[in-house]
């Protein structure tokens, strides 16, 4: 009798004891389950391939040149005058919620002249300039590819893409570039040339030297050819604005840093005219005898009965026609429509 009682009593407390523990173990649970919800950030799905999308733009740019036939001697000085138009194609390939891969042809023309950008007036920097009378254009070809970051990141399809972002941008380009100039009436010599007011290549001259025979002793000693396939670097900001469903407008300024200093065919020190290799050559790389009134300060030149302003178009360590030390840059501002490819398709399946 008494184990029989033993064991209603043990059920007993059973009963009771039990609804009280499992409801502190639920309380325990349930506060162990809000700490980790709490602390739940998610995961970020990946970006895949229906996220990602290609585009094609068409872009106008405005050009400008930084080099040797700036106004000032300054790395930031340019013509804003001799801004010259540009049209660029692009095809861009979007892999990541901020990340997009530009590739880019683009067609511009660089600009450059002292007579025009430089100030006769200022007797410390700008009459050296003007003396000097240089002037030329550069048709540019231009291939370039970018990465390019985008501040706001698009973590779903084309559709939902953010209404605008700034970005910025780098890469390597590769471009083909022929400085020319316009010939002037006669040579050196006063006789009539036959390329006359034509747009002539200067590279073909050498200019300073670099067809010529120079000794060891001249200052454009060992001096060669420069290459018309250069390398630059293109960087730069910009925004992108969602124009509709699926185009977008955007805008940036970049600079292409280049390897070449002779954008403008201009570079280092004058040699002796008579070291030049036709009258042509002689005439282009000097000039200073266009402008009215000079030489004001002749000297007599390796070419019998010329005379030349002195400091320029003879052969001396401090006759510089430019600064080999500096490579030449060149900016673009450029407006750019793009299309999202395949739209359609991605529109049907994913929207």
């Amino acid at each position: 009798m008494r184990k029989l009682w033993l064991v209603v009593l043990s059920l007993s407390l059973l009963i009771i004891v039990t609804p009280e523990a499992q409801a502190q173990l639920n309380r325990k649970s349930i506060k162990k389950n809000n700490k980790r919800i709490a602390s739940y950030r998610g995961r970020k799905a990946a970006f895949g391939k229906e996220k990602r999308y290609t585009s094609l733009g068409v872009s106008v740019n405005a050009v400008n040149y930084y080099g040797d036939l700036a106004p000032r001697p300054q790395r930031i000085s340019t013509d804003i005058s001799f801004t010259r138009p540009g049209l660029g194609l692009s095809y861009t390939y979007r892999f990541g919620p901020r990340y997009t891969i530009k590739g880019e042809f683009m067609y511009a023309t660089l600009r450059g002249s002292d007579a025009t950008s430089a100030d006769s007036g200022d007797l410390q920097n700008g009459i050296y300039r003007y003396q000097r009378n240089l002037s030329f254009r550069n048709r540019v070809k231009e291939l370039s590819v970018v990465a390019i970051f985008d501040l706001f990141e698009n973590q779903s399809t084309y559709i939902s893409r953010v209404r605008w972002t700034p970005y910025a941008f780098l890469g390597i380009a590769a471009f083909h570039h022929n400085p020319q100039a316009k010939a002037p009436a006669t040579d050196l010599s006063g006789n009539p040339l036959p390329e006359a007011g034509q747009w002539v290549d200067l590279r073909k001259l050498g200019t300073e030297g670099q067809y010529s025979i120079l000794l060891d002793t001249d200052v454009n000693s060992g001096i060669k050819p420069y290459k018309q396939f250069q390398m630059a670097i293109p960087f730069g900001i910009g925004a992108r604005f969602r124009f509709n469903e699926v185009m977008d407008l955007s805008a940036d300024i970049g600079f292409r840093y280049t390897f070449t200093d002779y954008l403008d065919d201009v570079s280092q020190n004058y040699v002796d005219l008579d070291k030049l290799n036709s009258p042509l050559a002689q005439a282009m790389s000097y000039r200073t005898n266009e402008l009215a009134g000079y030489p004001t300060n002749p000297i007599p030149s390796t070419l019998a009965g010329v005379s030349v302003q002195a400091g320029y178009g003879s052969e001396f360590r401090d006759n510089m026609r430019g600064s080999k030390s500096d490579r030449d840059i060149y900016m673009v501002t450029s407006v750019r429509l793009s299309i999202i490819l395949g739209a359609t398709f991605h529109k049907a399946k994913f929207r």
